[in-house]
């Protein structure tokens, strides 16, 4: 029977080979043809929308060999844990655009850590841009899945998240449909309140494959729902109601119980739309019955790994190399 292929999301650009969230990264994943790019988005002390995968950026950036900013390294409890490093919501704008990107994994990628300390960071309406003028100029509709990081942290220092968000979008056009926009969290009370603004988007929930929601932990405590919970039938009947999609991370699918298996059926017959998170080739990110060999680096039999994936039936996948990704995932499961 044929299906309609996976959405393909460039995971923060191209990571597999330019640093991850740069513009060279998005460029590239974009001119590899993804149908979509997704952004991990914080924010600086002045309230700029920045694009990073964490609010701590010391082994993404440069930042440790700017001596003027030595100062601010210092240790914060984010979302439960306690992180020492540097974070943007202690920098202006302008002194974070002094900074460069660095590869995150360059024993990995040493490809992409070729690229160390010459590309700037982004801000949200950076990439807004780039993409709208990306798609007009091919022709055709290419998303945006905007992470937001750490809503309730970022709350708790002051911060409205939801109106920053919601009038970056209106600034840059990105508010009433006229392009695919996805927004999605780990928490849902910041989609709920990105709806309530009147974003038009499809809002999509992340769900761990172990742990607890930190926005619910910081309102109930241990008691509130875990990743878990919500993936039973009682979970999914509610967030129906509530989101569009869940993304999953791919371990449920591949790694979990028989029942846990088929949450990606279960999850369609009440008209979630399920993604999944992240497909890379190289055997350290790999499930072990498809690495080969021993070295981390080398690629393992990831075809093995996404077909699972894609035989789940997913309507997106995260990728880090988008040319494998739409080779692989840009035709139908037919063609298989």
């Amino acid at each position: 029977m044929s299906r309609t292929r996976p959405l393909v999301i460039g995971h923060r650009g191209a990571p597999g080979y330019r640093p991850e969230h740069s513009l060279a990264s998005y460029e590239l994943a974009l001119d590899l043809g993804v149908d979509a790019v997704e952004p991990d988005v914080v924010f600086t002390k002045d309230a700029v929308a920045v694009i990073r995968h964490e609010n701590e950026i010391g082994s993404t950036t440069d930042v440790s060999r700017h001596p003027e900013f030595a100062s601010r390294r210092t240790t914060k409890r984010v979302d439960g844990e306690s992180l020492t490093g540097w974070f943007v919501e202690d920098f202006t704008w302008d002194e974070l655009n002094t900074l460069r990107c660095r590869e995150r994994l360059p024993k990995l990628r040493p490809r992409s850590a070729d690229f160390d300390d010459r590309l700037p960071i982004l801000r949200l309406r950076d990439l807004l841009d780039l993409v709208a003028r990306v798609g007009a100029r091919e022709g055709r509709g290419i998303g945006v899945v905007l992470e937001v990081k750490h809503a309730t942290y970022f709350g708790s220092l002051g911060f409205d998240v939801a109106a920053l968000l919601a009038a970056e979008l209106r600034a840059a056009g990105w508010d009433a449909g006229n392009h695919p926009l996805v927004v999605e969290s780990f928490e849902q009370t910041i989609l709920q309140r990105m709806r309530d603004r009147g974003i038009r988007a499809q809002y999509i929930y992340l769900l761990e494959a172990e742990g607890r929601p930190f926005d619910l932990v910081a309102t109930r405590g241990q008691a509130g729902p875990s990743y878990a919970d919500q993936l039973t039938d009682a979970g999914l009947d509610r967030l129906a109601h509530e989101v569009d999609g869940i993304s999953l991370d791919k371990r449920i699918i591949l790694e979990g119980t028989a029942k846990e298996s088929g949450v990606v059926a279960a999850a369609h017959r009440r008209g979630l739309k399920v993604y999944t998170w992240t497909c890379r080739p190289e055997n350290a990110f790999l499930s072990a019955p498809f690495r080969r060999g021993r070295a981390k680096a080398a690629f393992g039999d990831w075809e093995g790994e996404w077909q699972h994936i894609a035989d789940a039936g997913v309507d997106g996948v995260f990728v880090d190399h988008a040319d494998l990704g739409v080779a692989f995932f840009g035709r139908s499961g037919a063609d298989r």
